[in-house]
Parts: structure tokens; sequence; C-alpha cells
């Protein structure tokens, strides 16, 4: 990959452009709470050539939302389910927006 491709990537909400370090000390946190949420399966990052971690900023967003969570006393599975849940209906709720647009559209498919 070219240099000037690369430089578009960092627009890119889930290219994995940070370390395990520099995304927990982006999140404020260790990284054994990366491994774990790793590990609770809410968040699966990229490995690197070398076999390192890697975070993108959407992966950093979702992280960051689970810390909340356990810093208000949720244990770090319950966080991760409920973050899970969230995404799902947000997901869910996009989907439904969609679909309520085309219908909406002149000419649409009906359903």
């Amino acid at each position: 990959m070219a240099a000037d491709d690369s430089f578009g990537r960092l627009d890119d909400d889930d290219y994995p452009a940070y370390t395990m370090g520099r995304a927990a000390e982006m999140l404020g946190t260790t990284q054994g709470f990366l491994r774990a949420i790793g590990e609770a399966r809410l968040i699966t990052p990229l490995r690197s050539a070398g076999g390192h971690r890697r975070y993108s900023r959407y992966q950093l967003r979702i992280a960051a939302r689970a810390r909340e969570l356990v810093d208000q006393g949720t244990p770090i599975e319950a966080a991760c389910r409920i973050v899970i849940l969230e995404d799902q209906l947000e997901e869910a709720q996009r989907i439904n927006a969609q679909y309520r647009e085309g219908v909406r559209q002149p000419g649409a498919a009906e359903a």
C-alpha cells in the first residue's frame, strides 16, 4: 500500500490505527481492561503483522462506553452485554429509519 493510500484510511472509523498502549492511554484505562473486554467479546482487535493488538476509532468508542459503565459500578461482563445491546438497538433503529424513508419515496417498492 502506498503512503498516500494510508492517509485516506485515517478517516475510516474501522481502520485499526491505535496500538493497545495508545488506546489505553486515550481511554484513561489499563491494557488489562482492553484485554478483558476483548475476552468478553465486546471488541475484537485486529492484529498487526507482529501479532500486536490494533484498535479502530469505532472500537475505542465502544470501549469508552464500557469503561463508563464499569466506572459506575457495573460488572465488566454486564457492561459488555449492555454495550452490545445498545449497539444492536442503534443498528435496528437505523435500518428501520432507512426502511421508513424508502416507503415514503415516490415509486418505492412495497414491502
